[in-house]
């Protein structure tokens, strides 16, 4: 049976934060239990149009997830296990803000019953959601039994002036309760997301942040690392346009960047963990097969808001209107079929953000043709300027061409 990876979209959040330009926004309890029954609703649907498959993956991103109580995720784990043949040992993950799993208890519209075989699971959780505050560990122990093997927690920085900027509702205390939450709820695959090159940031105050994560016990088993982008619509693009970011709220030059990247590379192969994509590190073994799966062009589904997909070489986008979704969620998807050229510069371009890079046997078997009858300039000329390496059997970028990635992939363009 083919492969699927899912996607499902949680668009919810405390407050957002200043640099976020996701598809997301703060909205009430209710709204978000209709959000639920919607998504369930696709599920179902989509799940007749895509039969035949094995689900190797589920990935719930953000939003913040974490949002959602586990009666809930037990509720949407449930219908796609009824809806979808879901691999044995398929990867689960779900993104998790601190500050958002020690809540209080559940509303009288939340304690819907979710239509499932989960009746008594889900009294459980009732019983103990009724008592008001629901310590971190119970909350995450539920998501546990619900499904999920796999948290990915949004640290972001280890200062808190830092994370006061980027507007996050947690402190670094408060993602530390967190995180041993999750060890102690049983979770033995944790990632954190980190970011640099945030307005004001050093390089020593990078470092920090790296050290603070790097003495956690148990260590993390995987690292998410990405530069600050300025978004278009966000807060910080606004105040970047009024000139806030001067003085100590400068933001780090494109050297300083670079270093910043650089150290982060050999302070964790230091550690122990290995780089395996432009931003994403783990130790052995430890690597997010789902995220791997965007980057091999396998197949996804995504379900939930503005989610997107690739089925069949075309992609899909569904709705984006938070009422329209609600009010029916399969109308609104667009399809947009790739054409061969097309998936041969995805082929590149996704393959070049791995540090196994594209192999040429790979790219014959999909296409029928040879990968240098159509870019052998381009990599020659790469290889001269020391941003490409090539073995032979592949291609691959240099710590240099990693630096400048996107300008190499610009060069993999075909003509018309």
């Amino acid at each position: 049976m083919k492969e699927l990876m899912l996607y499902l979209h949680v668009p919810f959040c405390v407050r957002k934060c200043n640099y976020c330009d996701f598809l997301s926004a703060v909205h009430p309890e209710e709204t978000r239990e209709r959000y639920v029954e919607a998504l369930c609703a696709e599920v179902r649907a989509r799940g007749k149009e895509y039969s035949g498959r094995t689900v190797t993956s589920i990935f719930f991103g953000g939003g913040t997830p974490s949002l959602l109580l586990p009666a809930q995720i037990f509720g949407i784990m449930d219908v796609i296990r009824e809806t979808f043949q879901v691999a044995p040992d398929a990867e689960i993950t779900m993104e998790c803000n601190p500050g958002t799993v020690k809540m209080t208890g559940r509303s009288d519209v939340e304690r819907r019953q979710v239509d499932l075989d989960s009746e008594r699971r889900q009294r459980d959780l009732d019983d103990k959601e009724r008592q008001g505050n629901i310590a971190e560990k119970e909350r995450l122990a539920g998501y546990l039994k619900a499904g999920i093997n796999r948290l990915s927690i949004g640290l972001q920085s280890a200062n808190d002036e830092e994370l006061q900027l980027l507007g996050r509702i947690h402190d670094f205390d408060a993602f530390q309760k967190t995180y041993q939450a999750a060890r102690a709820a049983g979770f033995t695959n944790v990632s954190i997301d980190l970011m640099n090159a945030l307005p004001g940031q050093t390089l020593d105050s990078w470092k920090e942040t790296l050290e603070k994560v790097l003495t956690l016990k148990p260590m993390p088993e995987h690292l998410s690392v990405y530069s600050l982008i300025l978004e278009e619509g966000t807060r910080f693009f606004a105040w970047d346009g009024e000139g806030k970011f001067t003085g100590k709220l400068q933001i780090p030059s494109e050297e300083l960047d670079r270093e910043m990247y650089a150290h982060t590379g050999k302070r964790l192969r230091e550690a122990g963990f290995e780089q395996y994509e432009i931003s994403n590190y783990a130790r052995e073994g430890w690597e997010c097969r789902h995220n791997f799966g965007y980057w091999t062009r396998k197949e996804y589904l995504g379900l939930g808001l503005g989610s997107a997909s690739l089925l069949d070489e075309t992609r899909y986008s569904n709705e984006t209107n938070f009422g329209k979704y609600l009010k029916d969620p399969l109308a609104g998807r667009t399809a947009q079929p790739l054409g061969r050229k097309e998936q041969m510069e995805e082929f590149l371009f996704l393959g070049l953000r791995t540090c196994r890079g594209v192999k040429r046997k790979e790219f014959l078997e999909s296409f029928g043709e040879s990968l240098d009858q159509y870019w052998q300039a381009v990599i020659d000329k790469n290889v001269a300027d020391g941003l490409l390496l090539d073995d032979g059997e592949g291609i691959r970028l240099t710590a240099k061409g990693m630096d400048l990635s996107n300008y190499v992939s610009a060069q993999f363009l075909l003509d018309e």
